[in-house]
């Protein structure tokens, strides 16, 4: 018998691991990052009112046991712009599509939009089981509603199951996960047991300052903010990260400084606050702004920044 061969003994305790990639899909604001921070238990995708927060796809790794998902976060599918940045973010959206081994398909609980129609069309074409995740039932002004929705929602497409969650409350979100788990084939692990993110920690760090400009400023410094992390080095006493923070316009640089510069000082602390929770270590952060006109049309700005179509 050759030396390689094992017994019949060994060989059954030779544990069969299960590894699947799985995008989430869906229109801008729809929750999808807050749907994969929850599943997660962690804060990795950034997250706001506004739509379009998310501009990459993120790759968040959950691992139990013999089972490792890998869910693909991506920029919401969105109608009606021609800038650079907008075709870079559908276009990473859709790429998600492909070579997946489940799709999750996001939608809000009270209404269904063009938007959500384009999303469908494109998720018509998967070649993996789609899984309608109708999020925020608990926002329903009547519960009794939502198995009539839920019904029509069905005629739309022979979706592998329909599940309702509220992403927020953590409601349902056990059942969806189990769900996802039975589609996962038979595989290597592509990861450590313990890395949840394919994202360097300039990356991660990067979204924390842009989510916290987001949440601040809203409506008032729309999509014309980018930020790009200039340091990041680990001492023994703190992790100093300098952060350029870039938008296209003075008036936009001068609403982000605020008055006396109380606002970027918000930012600042708000920032600080979260990279010492993920990076469980000081920070020693620095912001500062620069103007650069048109850099969220211009393909070649954008590709320094790290955005780039496929």
């Amino acid at each position: 018998m050759p030396a390689f061969d094992v017994s019949e003994n060994e060989a059954a305790e030779v544990e069969v691991t299960h590894c699947g990639y799985i995008a989430i899909v869906g229109r801008p604001n729809v929750g999808k990052s807050t749907l994969l921070n929850h599943i997660l238990g962690q804060k990795l995708s950034i997250t706001s009112r506004k739509p379009q927060t998310t501009r990459d796809q993120i790759l968040g790794v959950k691992t139990e046991g013999h089972i490792q998902a890998i869910y693909v976060d991506t920029p919401g599918l969105h109608l009606g712009s021609d800038k650079a940045m907008n075709r870079i973010m559908n276009k990473t959206a859709a790429a998600a599509l492909k070579d997946v081994d489940v799709v999750l398909f996001v939608i809000d609980a009270d209404r269904w939009t063009e938007e959500d129609e384009s999303v469908l069309q494109k998720v018509k074409h998967a070649r993996c089981p789609v899984i309608l995740v109708v999020n925020k039932v608990d926002q329903l002004d009547q519960q009794d509603d939502l198995l009539p929705r839920l019904a029509n929602l069905s005629d739309r497409m022979n979706f592998s199951q329909i599940v309702p969650i509220s992403a927020l409350r953590n409601k349902n979100l056990d059942r969806l996960e189990r769900l996802v788990e039975s589609y996962i084939p038979e595989g290597t692990q592509f990861y450590p047991e313990d890395q949840i993110t394919n994202r360097s920690s300039r990356f991660l760090a990067a979204e924390i300052v842009r989510e916290k400009i987001t949440r601040q400023l809203g409506q008032e410094v729309p999509y014309e903010v980018a930020v790009q992390i200039e340091e990041f080095t680990y001492e023994e006493s703190a992790i100093h990260i300098s952060a350029l923070i870039l938008v296209e316009r003075n008036g936009q640089k001068r609403i982000i400084i605020g008055e006396r510069g109380d606002k970027i000082k918000l930012i600042g602390k708000e920032a600080r606050i979260d990279m010492e929770n993920l990076f469980q270590h000081k920070v020693m952060l620095n912001l500062w702004i620069k103007v650069r006109s048109g850099w969220s049309d211009d393909e070649r700005a954008l590709a320094s920044l790290g955005y780039q179509e496929e």
